[in-house]
Protein backbone atom coordinates (compact mmCIF):
# COMPACT_ATOMS: atom_id res chain seq x y z
CA UNK A 1 0.00 0.00 0.00
CA UNK A 2 1.20 3.85 -0.48
CA UNK A 3 2.01 5.40 2.54
CA UNK A 4 -0.12 8.33 1.45
CA UNK A 5 -2.83 6.61 0.28
CA UNK A 6 -3.10 5.23 4.12
CA UNK A 7 -4.98 7.53 6.59
CA UNK A 8 -5.20 7.26 10.39
CA UNK A 9 -4.70 3.26 9.81
CA UNK A 10 -7.47 3.25 6.87
CA UNK A 11 -7.12 3.03 3.25
CA UNK A 12 -8.01 6.82 1.70
CA UNK A 13 -8.56 7.60 -1.98
CA UNK A 14 -7.75 10.96 -2.71
CA UNK A 15 -5.52 13.10 -5.52
CA UNK A 16 -1.60 13.17 -5.96
CA UNK A 17 -2.53 16.66 -5.64
CA UNK A 18 -3.51 16.45 -1.64
CA UNK A 19 -0.12 15.26 -1.16
CA UNK A 20 1.50 18.86 -2.08
CA UNK A 21 -1.15 20.97 0.52
CA UNK A 22 -0.36 22.36 3.43
CA UNK A 23 3.31 21.93 2.95
CA UNK A 24 5.85 24.45 4.05
CA UNK A 25 9.27 22.77 4.13
CA UNK A 26 11.72 25.15 2.27
CA UNK A 27 12.57 24.43 -1.25
CA UNK A 28 16.02 25.18 -2.89
CA UNK A 29 15.70 28.88 -2.61
CA UNK A 30 15.17 28.88 0.95
CA UNK A 31 11.76 29.68 0.60
CA UNK A 32 8.43 27.84 1.65
CA UNK A 33 5.31 27.09 0.28
CA UNK A 34 3.25 29.02 2.84
CA UNK A 35 1.47 31.68 0.37
CA UNK A 36 1.41 34.57 3.13
CA UNK A 37 4.87 33.73 4.09
CA UNK A 38 5.82 34.11 0.21
CA UNK A 39 4.41 37.35 0.05
CA UNK A 40 5.89 39.02 3.49
CA UNK A 41 8.79 38.13 1.81
CA UNK A 42 8.54 39.45 -1.41
CA UNK A 43 6.79 42.75 -0.18
CA UNK A 44 9.98 42.83 1.73
CA UNK A 45 11.92 42.43 -1.59
CA UNK A 46 10.07 45.13 -3.60
CA UNK A 47 10.76 47.74 -0.62
CA UNK A 48 14.32 46.94 -0.23
CA UNK A 49 14.07 47.18 -4.42
CA UNK A 50 12.11 50.77 -4.11
CA UNK A 51 15.06 51.89 -1.85
CA UNK A 52 18.03 51.05 -3.70
CA UNK A 53 19.89 52.57 -6.86
CA UNK A 54 20.02 50.16 -9.61
CA UNK A 55 21.76 50.43 -12.86
CA UNK A 56 19.56 50.93 -15.67
CA UNK A 57 21.83 50.16 -18.91
CA UNK A 58 21.16 52.13 -21.73
CA UNK A 59 20.58 51.65 -25.34
CA UNK A 60 23.63 52.48 -26.96
CA UNK A 61 22.00 53.95 -30.38
CA UNK A 62 18.97 55.85 -28.58
CA UNK A 63 20.11 56.57 -24.96
CA UNK A 64 17.10 55.26 -23.69
CA UNK A 65 16.80 52.67 -21.37
CA UNK A 66 17.39 49.09 -22.41
CA UNK A 67 14.63 46.70 -22.49
CA UNK A 68 12.78 43.86 -23.75
CA UNK A 69 9.37 42.98 -24.80
CA UNK A 70 7.97 39.33 -23.21
CA UNK A 71 5.28 37.41 -23.14
CA UNK A 72 3.04 41.01 -24.15
CA UNK A 73 4.69 42.87 -21.44
CA UNK A 74 7.70 45.53 -22.26
CA UNK A 75 10.16 45.06 -19.15
CA UNK A 76 12.86 47.44 -17.93
CA UNK A 77 16.18 45.76 -17.38
CA UNK A 78 17.86 47.00 -13.83
CA UNK A 79 20.69 45.54 -12.03
CA UNK A 80 22.18 45.53 -8.22
CA UNK A 81 25.56 46.10 -9.23
CA UNK A 82 28.15 46.39 -12.31
CA UNK A 83 28.94 42.10 -11.58
CA UNK A 84 25.52 41.74 -12.38
CA UNK A 85 25.38 43.86 -15.38
CA UNK A 86 28.47 42.31 -16.77
CA UNK A 87 26.88 38.72 -16.62
CA UNK A 88 23.93 40.27 -18.36
CA UNK A 89 26.37 41.33 -21.10
CA UNK A 90 28.49 37.99 -21.11
CA UNK A 91 25.37 36.12 -21.13
CA UNK A 92 23.89 38.16 -24.56
CA UNK A 93 27.58 37.73 -26.10
CA UNK A 94 28.25 42.14 -25.81
CA UNK A 95 30.68 42.02 -23.35
CA UNK A 96 33.32 43.58 -25.32
CA UNK A 97 31.32 46.80 -26.13
CA UNK A 98 30.99 49.74 -23.47
CA UNK A 99 27.43 49.47 -21.28
CA UNK A 100 26.43 52.88 -20.27
CA UNK A 101 24.15 52.70 -17.42
CA UNK A 102 22.45 55.53 -15.01
CA UNK A 103 21.72 54.82 -11.63
CA UNK A 104 17.78 55.30 -10.39
CA UNK A 105 16.25 54.16 -7.42
CA UNK A 106 14.11 51.49 -7.67
CA UNK A 107 11.44 53.60 -7.13
CA UNK A 108 11.65 56.33 -9.44
CA UNK A 109 11.95 52.88 -11.94
CA UNK A 110 8.42 51.60 -11.13
CA UNK A 111 6.73 54.86 -10.35
CA UNK A 112 7.91 57.18 -13.67
CA UNK A 113 9.72 55.10 -15.95
CA UNK A 114 6.88 52.07 -16.08
CA UNK A 115 3.93 54.69 -16.21
CA UNK A 116 5.36 56.58 -19.10
CA UNK A 117 5.93 53.86 -21.49
CA UNK A 118 1.88 53.65 -22.26
CA UNK A 119 2.42 49.39 -22.58
CA UNK A 120 2.32 47.36 -19.97
CA UNK A 121 5.58 46.98 -18.64
CA UNK A 122 7.57 46.09 -15.45
CA UNK A 123 11.30 45.35 -14.20
CA UNK A 124 13.82 42.52 -14.37
CA UNK A 125 16.19 42.83 -11.83
CA UNK A 126 19.63 40.80 -12.38
CA UNK A 127 17.89 38.98 -15.22
CA UNK A 128 20.94 37.19 -15.82
CA UNK A 129 21.38 35.53 -12.46
CA UNK A 130 19.04 32.65 -12.55
CA UNK A 131 17.17 32.35 -9.04
CA UNK A 132 18.75 35.89 -7.62
CA UNK A 133 17.13 37.64 -10.29
CA UNK A 134 13.85 39.01 -9.65
CA UNK A 135 10.73 40.10 -11.72
CA UNK A 136 8.55 43.23 -10.80
CA UNK A 137 5.13 42.50 -13.20
CA UNK A 138 3.28 45.36 -14.04
CA UNK A 139 0.42 44.49 -10.77
CA UNK A 140 -1.30 46.46 -8.30
CA UNK A 141 1.25 46.92 -5.26
CA UNK A 142 4.05 47.14 -7.37
CA UNK A 143 3.46 49.65 -10.27
CA UNK A 144 1.03 52.93 -9.99
CA UNK A 145 -2.43 51.55 -10.23
CA UNK A 146 -3.15 53.22 -13.12
CA UNK A 147 -0.87 51.35 -15.39
CA UNK A 148 -1.68 48.31 -13.57
CA UNK A 149 -2.68 45.54 -15.56
CA UNK A 150 -4.87 43.75 -12.79
CA UNK A 151 -6.64 47.48 -11.94
CA UNK A 152 -10.01 46.37 -12.83
CA UNK A 153 -10.10 43.12 -11.60
CA UNK A 154 -10.90 44.49 -7.78
CA UNK A 155 -13.73 46.63 -8.90
CA UNK A 156 -15.17 43.71 -10.90
CA UNK A 157 -14.01 41.26 -8.26
CA UNK A 158 -16.29 43.49 -5.72
CA UNK A 159 -19.04 44.23 -7.54
CA UNK A 160 -21.13 40.97 -7.88
CA UNK A 161 -20.66 40.90 -4.23
CA UNK A 162 -22.41 43.99 -3.39
CA UNK A 163 -25.13 43.76 -0.76
CA UNK A 164 -27.26 46.05 -1.17
CA UNK A 165 -29.40 46.13 1.56
CA UNK A 166 -32.70 45.24 -0.91
CA UNK A 167 -32.34 41.25 -0.73
CA UNK A 168 -30.83 41.08 -4.41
Amino acid sequence: MIPSMVEDGRRTRRSRLYDYTDTAVPGPSGTTDDPERGRRQFAALLGEFRRTAVLVPLDPETGSPLTADFGGVRWFYAFSNEGALARFALARGEGEREWPYQRWMGARVLDAAVPAVGVPCGVALDCADGEDGMVFPPVRGIVPDAVAVDAGTEAEDTQGTQDRGDGR
